[in-house]
């Protein structure tokens, strides 16, 4: 089986977000944050980060505006309860990101930084970063199933750091 949902990643960007997976309406859509309730796409636009409200199906648009996309287990999808340990590839995820070099990678949500970083629990956040990657960032995660974690406010602070970390794209 091959990935989900292709990489959105190149040099040059400001940011890459990393999910768990494609959840499985995202899956049967081909496009990333599609499932109902999922507030991904409307807090990129309310941050800054895109300049309008984009539809999942748009999501090959982001490397215009700075921003990658990836999953963690890119040949799975569902809920993060429905992910297997062997499913995540955090080493494949390091070799993509040090050859796109990102100003920044955000995860959504705390399980895709824990098991990327090999901790137990992650916090919201700045994280720990590997001495050769670029920094890191803990969100809440977007997916309806997680609202009772929602905080929009993690979402804004990132939103200022990348912009202050990196000149928008142009």
């Amino acid at each position: 089986m091959g990935d989900i949902l292709p990489d959105l990643l190149r040099p040059g960007l400001r940011l890459v977000i990393c999910g768990s997976a494609a959840g499985a309406v995202s899956a049967r859509r081909g496009a990333y944050y599609a499932g109902p309730g999922n507030k991904f796409w409307s807090i990129l636009a309310q941050t800054g980060l895109t300049p309008r409200l984009l539809r999942p199906e748009e999501f090959p648009l982001l490397p215009a505006f700075g921003i990658g996309l990836t999953d963690l287990a890119k040949r799975a999808f569902g809920a993060d309860t429905a992910i297997r340990a062997g499913d995540y590839d955090p080493a494949g995820l390091r070799e993509r990101i040090r050859a796109c070099r990102p100003g920044m990678l955000a995860f959504n949500g705390k399980k895709p930084a824990a098991t990327f970083l090999g901790i137990a629990s992650a916090a919201y956040g700045p994280a720990r970063e590997a001495p050769d990657g670029p920094p890191l960032f803990v969100l809440p995660s977007t997916s309806g199933a997680a609202s009772g974690h929602w905080d929009a406010r993690w979402r804004h602070r990132l939103a200022d750091l990348v912009r202050s970390l990196n000149p928008p794209p142009g």
